[in-house]
């Protein structure tokens, strides 16, 4: 491993369309020597309703050759990642390793994490605290994952490649860990796979990101969320630096050019936080940079109405929508939103005043 490099487990949140991602990437590439597109170190993967343990950790799939059909196990992008860490740890790389969970929260994370949750407390040296057993169809997963080359024979012993040959694996890994005494690291990944068991190592980070605004999500709880460090993305405010790529972005409405479209972003950040006694959860409501992304450097009234201004009306102001009608009210005429075709009407006008907030 890296000198000097600790692993990181962290879960970064915040409003939509902040750049959660993106800054996985800088985290990946500056804290850790790894380019998120670099599939050689790097396992990524999204949780969603129907994502399961199986997804995971690995799973037995029929798989047709011929006129028969055989089982194969395909390993999870857990299994993926940790073999690639143990591989490298084993093969003396100081490479880092980084599994990335977009969405943690949008399916059971505790379902999914299983018996692997125990392993997120880690020790000061990065090593989980604990070890989990695994299955030996798991370990045959893990094996592959780490280019083992493993097989089965009918009585169900596991072999590895070893040379021309192969050999029993739990054999093979007592030889390796002889070769490797010395390197603690790896002469503990050696002595793991003989016993069946598991443990992240500290040349393996997760980082996930989740969007708390989304009401559908699964809860997290509290003994799931000690085990992580936190980070606020925060969502564009006044005085907050444009980014470079949208410094020259323009709002257009039927055709003309409306000013920059970040200060209509601020805008409606400003609208949101004035209602802060009506809104739930105002700091996942606001909107971030690339919540719409721009399209030639501008943004049209048809990309407002698709996602701005639906995701204003079902989400940030789901529950009353006073707020939006005393916004858009003068003196001479007071708003009356029954149906979201009257928002979609002001809609032009809705966004001249959002600029103007914008721009103060």
């Amino acid at each position: 491993m890296p000198e000097n490099i600790k692993p990181i487990q962290k879960i970064l949140f915040g409003s939509p369309g902040t750049g959660k991602s993106y800054q996985i990437r800088e985290i990946a590439r500056d804290k850790l020597g790894i380019p998120l597109d670099d599939t050689t170190h790097t396992v990524k993967t999204v949780f969603h309703p129907e994502y399961t343990y199986a997804d995971f950790m690995g799973k037995l799939l029929p798989l047709t050759q011929g006129n028969s059909v055989i089982y194969k196990f395909y390993p999870g992008h857990f299994i993926r990642i940790l073999g690639m860490a143990y591989q490298g740890l084993i093969d003396g790389s100081k490479d880092h390793y980084l599994l990335v969970i977009d969405e943690l929260n949008r399916g059971n994370a505790a379902a999914i994490f299983g018996t692997v949750f125990q392993l997120l407390d880690r020790e000061s040296d990065g090593w989980s605290s604990y070890e989990v057993d695994i299955s030996e169809m798991e370990l045959v997963g893990l094996l592959e994952a780490m280019n083992q080359e493993p097989s089965i024979d009918t009585n169900g012993v596991i072999y590895v490649k070893d040379g021309t040959g192969k050999k029993p694996y739990k054999d093979f890994f007592e030889n390796k860990e002889i070769e490797v005494l010395l390197w603690s690291d790896d002469h503990k990944v050696c002595s793991l796979l003989q016993q069946r068991r598991i443990n992240i190592p500290p040349n393996l980070s997760i980082l996930a990101t989740i969007n708390t605004s989304d009401e559908s999500i699964y809860y997290l709880d509290s003994a799931f969320k000690r085990r992580w460090d936190w980070e606020y993305v925060q969502a564009p405010v006044r005085d907050t630096s444009v980014p470079e790529k949208l410094r020259d972005v323009k709002l257009i409405i039927e055709g003309e050019e409306k000013g920059a479209w970040s200060q209509y972003i601020v805008g409606i950040n400003v609208l949101i936080k004035s209602n802060h006694q009506v809104i739930r959860r105002i700091e996942d409501k606001q909107i971030g940079w690339w919540f719409i992304k721009p399209e030639d450097n501008q943004v049209d009234l048809e990309q407002v109405k698709d996602k701005l201004m639906f995701y204003l009306w079902d989400s940030v102001f789901a529950r009353d929508k006073r707020p939006i009608e005393e916004f858009l009210s003068n003196s001479d005429n007071a708003v009356k939103l029954t149906a979201y075709s009257d928002f979609l009407d002001l809609m032009p006008e809705f966004m001249r005043k959002v600029g103007e907030l914008g721009k103060k």
